[in-house]
This record gives structure tokens, C-alpha cells and sequence, in this order.
């Protein structure tokens, strides 16, 4: 039996009462959400995650950092390190995206040093090992070839997969008819859609689904059901195309339950801020409540260096409306690989975004930390601010920049400090006993 199975049938598994401790809620809701659909705990059977996560309704906003190397920088140790300071900047679950240098040694360097869920697109291999070994086009990979790689991961531990299988014949026709400013923008939708407009035939990850069930019960790899039209640009934003690819990945949710096998559903994507709610709605109406893995959504097209922070907008406010994994993007999105400080901005900006949403949808402990700053602001604790920011480093740094700690306030006010007036007042009105005025 699988993890869904298992929680299905009401067996509270160590890994449930694990993460029910972690986000302090009852096991027993969280083993019957799993059970449902509505959770989900990647977690493949060849793994031992120290730090596992749950994800999906009432639990904690998680946050996932891509890493990975590329044909230009292939270097195993670069990777390494940008997961090391992943996982310190505080990621939840980490993709391995790598399309260059020895890309199987990269994901079991990865996996190994990870502690945390690990996620890949088994295509990304497919479509570079068809190019690189077998000297072919990406259009002419064989199907048999991307379901070996797929349980060629899932053996090697991986415990969630991006699949786009929602891609089919009658979402290519949608696609033509509503000309699309910028197209398809996913990399492994763009292999499926050249495969299958060379091919003339029908996406063999959907014609397949049945055989990736298979293997991903048989492991216990949660499926990420990926979003191949998802918006590149606002103008693209909510358009036949991608409302048709998520119908078919909720009729795939319904079959992959059937057989005990999770789900989370991939998203925008590039959206303007007003439509992202209604889009929050929509996945989940039409995916059955399925957790849903947004990338940003970004809400503007022209801030290149900083859509860190255009996706932290719009990530705020898609978790908030009920989007359960944020997956982050750095200042370098859309201009190169990520360094190891655009991985650390990303991870932060996303957590902010992540953790504001929290305090709106009420997660358990999420206003803690805010009120305990407030009061360690009121007491000009600086110690203890810093200790509570999400990032206690730059904190520190800024600080320390400023010379603050040579006296109780900081260089913003000095001594013209709110908070040092405001304690000087009520002290004096506290004194003569009576009122303010």
C-alpha cells in the first residue's frame, strides 16, 4: 500500500505524525487530507528524508528551490553548493533541473547530500541523452526511452516528478487558435510539443499515464503533474489553452487517486494580480482540490534582475487565495543561471511571499513570530529582532552597517526614535495618573 493508501484507511504512518507535529495539527486531519487528495507528503520508498513535508488545505506555505546545472555550467560542486545554501535559507523541497555535464552522477550527488523532498523533470534527461548519446533530434525521443529515465529516477529515490501529460492533440488546437503572444514558454513542454507536431501523434505522456502510474505507486513518487501552457507573459494569462490543460489534469488527478498514487498540480506562470485569485479557484474547482505548485505567478513582464520580487507579489497573493507550494524565482530569472546569492534572494523573497499568505489563511503559529517582534521593536531588543527576521544575517548586517549598536536606537531616527518618544510620553502620563491630554 502507498502513502495514500495507507492514510486512506486511516493508519497514521510515523511520516504523517512527523509532519502533523511540525505544522501543529491534529495527525488525524492530516492522515485524512492525505487520504483524500488534498495533502500530499512526497516521499519516495528508496529515500530517508530527514526533514519531510507535507503540503496542500491548512498546512504551512512550502517553498521549493530549483538548482541544477545547464550545458554552459556543468559543475557538480557549484550545485552542491547553491543546495547547501538552499536548505539554510530555509527550502522545503529542492528540483534538480541539470541538462548539463553528467546529469545522472549530478541528481545522486544531490540526492544523497539532500534532506529534503527532491523533485526532477525526468524528460530533461530524456530529451539530453537523445541528443548527446544517441545523436538524435529531441522530436524523434523515444516514448520507451522517457518512461526508462522516469523509473530510472524513481528508483534512485526522487520523490516527486514534473510529467506534462495535460498537453494533448486537442490543447495543441486550442493553442493555434488563440495565437499566443509568447507560445509555449516550459522547456519540457516545448520537447512534447515539437515531439508530438513531428510526430503527428498524441502526447505519449498522456497516452502513457497508465504505465506512470505504475511506477510511481510501485516507488512512491508523488506526481507533479506539469504545466506545459502555462502563461510566459501576462497577455498570455487565462486563455483557452491553459484552462484546457487543466481540465485534463484533473480527469489525470482522478485516475492516479484510483490508483493510491499523490498529486499536486503545476501553475502560472506570468499573471496580472487581478486574475490570480480566480485562477486559485479555478485549479482547485477543476483539480478536486488537489495542492497546487505555482511558479510566481509573476505579475509583470518588464522587471528582469528583480522578478524575485515580482513573484513574491504575486505569490502572496496566489497562496493566499489557496495556492499550497510557491516555487521560487531569482534575479536572474529569464537572464542566466542562478548564482549562489540569486539562489539565497529567491528562497527569501519567496518565504516572505509565503509567509504572509500564512498569516491570512490562519496556519497555526503563523502571527507568532510577528508579535514577538513587535514586542522586541517596543523594547528596542535588537538581539532578538535580529533573531527573529528570516534572514538574521543581512538583518545583522544592516545593523551593524548603521553603528545602531553603539546606543538603544537606530541611525534611521536616533534620538528623534518613535518608540523612545512614545515610552518618554506615556511614562510622564502613567506618572500624573490621568489622561493623555
Amino acid at each position: 500500500m502507498t502513502i495514500k493508501d495507507k492514510a486512506k484507511s486511516g493508519v497514521i504512518l510515523p511520516l504523517i505524525d512527523q509532519c502533523a507535529r511540525d505544522e501543529r495539527v491534529d495527525p488525524r486531519d492530516l492522515a485524512r487530507d492525505v487520504g483524500s487528495g488534498v495533502a500530499v507528503i512526497p516521499h519516495n520508498r528508496h529515500a530517508n528524508l530527514k526533514r519531510p513535508a507535507a503540503i496542500g488545505r491548512g498546512l504551512s506555505t512550502k517553498i521549493n528551490a530549483n538548482i541544477g546545472t545547464s550545458k554552459d555550467h556543468p559543475d557538480i560542486d557549484t550545485e552542491l553548493e547553491k543546495l547547501k545554501v538552499s536548505l539554510e535559507a530555509g527550502a522545503h523541497a529542492v528540483m534538480d533541473l541539470s541538462t548539463g555535464g553528467p546529469i545522472k552522477e549530478i541528481r545522486q550527488a544531490i540526492r544523497e547530500a539532500c534532506p529534503v523532498p527532491l523533485g526532477t523533470v525526468p524528460i530533461y534527461q530524456a530529451a539530453v541523452e537523445t541528443v548527446e548519446v544517441h545523436k538524435r533530434a529531441i522530436r524523434e525521443m523515444e516514448p520507451d526511452d522517457i518512461l526508462r529515465v522516469i523509473e530510472e529516477q524513481a528508483i534512485e529515490g526522487v520523490d516527486f516528478m514534473t510529467i506534462h501529460c495535460g498537453l494533448t492533440l486537442g490543447a495543441l488546437d486550442r493553442l493555434k487558435s488563440d495565437r499566443r503572444t509568447m507560445g509555449i514558454v516550459s522547456r519540457g513542454g516545448s520537447f512534447v510539443f515539437e515531439w508530438m507536431v513531428h510526430n503527428k501523434k498524441e502526447n505519449p505522456l498522456y497516452e502513457r499515464f497508465d504505465d506512470i502510474l505504475a511506477i510511481a505507486r510501485e516507488h512512491e513518487v508523488t506526481l507533479s503533474l506539469g504545466d506545459a501552457l502555462r502563461p510566459g507573459c501576462i497577455a498570455d494569462a487565462s486563455d483557452g489553452a491553459q484552462i484546457h490543460e487543466l481540465i485534463i489534469l484533473g480527469e489525470l488527478t482522478l485516475r492516479a487517486w484510483e490508483k493510491g498514487v499523490q498529486v499536486m498540480i503545476e501553475g502560472p506562470g506570468h499573471m496580472p494580480m487581478d486574475q490570480i485569485p480566480a485562477n486559485m479557484l479555478i485549479q482547485k474547482r477543476l483539480c478536486h482540490g488537489a495542492p497546487f505548485y505555482v511558479l510566481g505567478p509573476l505579475v509583470t513582464d518588464i522587471a528582469p534582475g528583480y522578478d524575485h520580487i515580482t513573484s513574491a507579489i504575486g505569490g502572496a497573493i496566489a497562496a493566499a487565495s489557496g495556492a499550497d507550494f510557491l516555487c521560487y524565482v531569482t534575479p536572474a530569472e529569464h537572464l542566466k543561471l542562478p548564482s549562489l546569492d540569486d539562489v539565497k534572494e529567491g528562497i527569501i523573497a519567496s518565504r516572505i511571499a509565503a509567509h504572509a499568505a500564512d498569516i491570512v489563511k490562519g496556519v497555526p503559529g503563523a502571527t507568532e513570530k510577528d508579535r514577538e517582534m513587535a514586542e522586541a521593536r517596543q523594547r528596542l531588543d535588537w538581539q532578538r529582532q535580529i533573531d527573529l527576521s528570516i534572514d538574521p544575517i543581512k538583518a545583522r548586517l544592516y545593523w551593524e552597517e548603521g553603528g545602531a549598536y553603539k546606543g538603544p536606537t537606530c541611525t534611521m531616527c536616533g534620538e528623534y526614535c518613535a518608540i523612545k518618544t512614545f515610552r518618554r510620553a506615556i511614562s510622564r502620563c502613567d506618572k500624573k495618573g490621568g489622561d493623555a491630554v
